[in-house]
């Protein structure tokens, strides 16, 4: 799930970079004909922590794999470098929730009995240790708001893998969320339209035999959304 995905020779309306979960999105741009240019460029584990610089010369990605996607996606609109874009940044970075809520990281906060301490989810702690475990997607995202750009995060499927604790996934969501709410990062949310009773993904927007990720069905309502707001 880490082809590029590009656009018709229309002008592109927006750029898509992202994980895994940029595969639906690009998906249904493509099946829609929406123009644009992206598409996922890597897992998302390498998207948290030291995944890129920025020279004088502008915005590089230290995988090379990923720098020579991400280069190739602006000689497609060509720009030299994200900050002379004229369309928005569309982006997953930073929102692969379940690899911050894998259960292991988390065994030493918890109490004898296997419970958090009361509070502790929604505690100034728990966003700082999440923060600080999305610190350069955080960055990310300011620094291409820092260039004038319009910037969307579009919040992943709502599926916990059998590595994760489902508590811990959502509040770091939440944690991620409100970060990028402060940065001024659009958020596209579709929880709302997506999820069941108990908040979990419906099977409806799921990817079949795929513990993670969502499907073709998702990925049009975020196209949807997308279009809703002016893209």
């Amino acid at each position: 799930m880490t082809t590029p995905s590009s656009t018709t020779t229309a002008p592109a309306r927006f750029l898509l970079l992202g994980d895994s979960h940029a595969g639906p999105i690009a998906r249904a741009a493509t099946a829609a004909g929406l123009p644009f240019v992206g598409g996922p460029v890597g897992s998302g584990r390498d998207f948290n922590v030291g995944f890129f610089d920025v020279h004088d010369d502008g915005l590089v990605f230290r995988d090379a794999a990923v720098e020579e996607r991400h280069r190739g996606f602006l000689a497609d609109l060509a720009v030299p470098d994200i900050g002379r874009l004229t369309i928005p940044l569309v982006s997953t970075f930073g929102l692969s929730a379940h690899f911050f809520a894998t259960t292991g990281n988390w065994r030493i906060y918890r109490d004898g009995d296997g419970a958090f301490p009361a509070g502790f989810l929604s505690s100034g702690l728990f966003d700082d240790i999440v923060r600080a475990m999305a610190r350069d997607a955080l960055a990310f995202h300011r620094h291409a708001l820092g260039l004038g750009l319009r910037v969307l995060a579009v919040l992943p499927p709502q599926r916990v893998p059998g590595m994760s604790d489902p508590l811990v996934f959502m509040a770091a969501q939440e944690t991620i969320r409100r970060a990028l709410v402060a940065l001024g990062v659009e958020i596209v949310d579709l929880r709302a339209r997506v999820t069941d009773g108990t908040g979990r993904q419906r099977a409806a927007f799921c990817e079949p035999d795929d513990p993670i990720h969502g499907n073709l069905a998702f990925g049009r309502l975020i196209v949807a959304d997308l279009l809703a707001r002016g893209l």
